[in-house]
């Protein structure tokens, strides 16, 4: 590797079921996910040494030292380089931001097969592909018929611990997600799935509660991963710029973005 550019994508749970716990407490999901046109962005130069920086709106607080995954992916793969991080997503998002970024690092070192371990959505985050992610994140399988959503994504500024939120799930042993459509009626079908970590993250941060009652116009309105980023679809991309416009002119110290995700075959 000499040099190498690399979009980090927005991950979007658009369904997650908590269907168990291992003993050794890590949790069993089910969930559908896709990803979406806005994300970080990085540039990856061989070096000597390992450095990185951090630049872009949500620098804030983002380490750039061994304890970022991005580094870590680095160390993982036994290269050094110079990387220059644009964090474009809010971080503790429940969007996969750090995943995304850890992802995007194997890909331009060429080492995705040291995904697993670094993190449960890092596997599922070397694709922008829609993918089915069970197990711990896992056991991945292509959706190859998951149309294309056009989202609203709110963030109204929560930090929301993951771990706190799985704590709170009073039922660790839930459903799996619905057989996915055979007649192509998917928002029909996402409307029966769930968030299972959704009314855990309202309790801890009733914001969230706010930033869902802000998607009131979409045809679904869900909170992704852990939270606290939430997801309305809309039918077009008319309405979709409508909602984040009205959302931001009402709420403007919230993340408000309108994005497209990525269908099978797309990147």
């Amino acid at each position: 590797m000499t040099a190498a550019t690399e979009f980090a994508p927005a991950k979007i749970n658009l369904a997650l079921h908590v269907t168990g716990q291992q003993a050794n407490g890590y949790h069993l999901l089910d969930s559908l996910v896709v990803f979406a046109g806005v994300g970080d962005a990085l540039s990856v130069t061989s070096a000597e040494r390992t450095s990185l920086t951090v630049d872009g709106p949500f620098s804030e607080g983002v380490p750039n030292d061994p304890r970022n995954l991005v580094w870590k992916a680095l160390d993982r793969a036994g290269v050094t380089a110079q990387v220059a991080l644009t964090k474009n997503l809010p971080h503790g998002a429940g969007i996969g931001g750090g995943s995304s970024d850890a992802a995007a690092i194997l890909r331009a070192v060429g080492r995705p097969d040291l995904a697993l371990g670094l993190g449960a959505d890092v596997p599922v985050c070397l694709g922008a592909q829609p993918q089915r992610m069970q197990g711990i994140g896992d056991v991945l399988s292509d959706v190859a018929d998951c149309p294309r959503f056009w989202l609203v994504l709110v963030n109204p500024g929560a930090h929301v611990p993951t771990m706190d939120v799985f704590g709170a799930l009073s039922s660790k042993q839930n459903p799996p997600m619905d057989p996915m459509p055979e007649d192509g009626d998917w928002l029909a079908w996402l409307a029966a799935q769930r968030n299972d970590l959704q009314d855990p993250a309202i309790a801890y941060a009733p914001v969230i509660g706010d930033a869902l009652a802000a998607l009131g116009d979409a045809q679904l309105a869900r909170m992704s991963g852990s939270g606290s980023t939430c997801f309305g679809i809309y039918e077009d991309e008319a309405s979709a710029s409508a909602a984040q416009a009205r959302i931001a002119g009402t709420e403007p110290d919230w993340w408000v973005v309108a994005t497209q995700t990525f269908g099978a075959g797309v990147s």
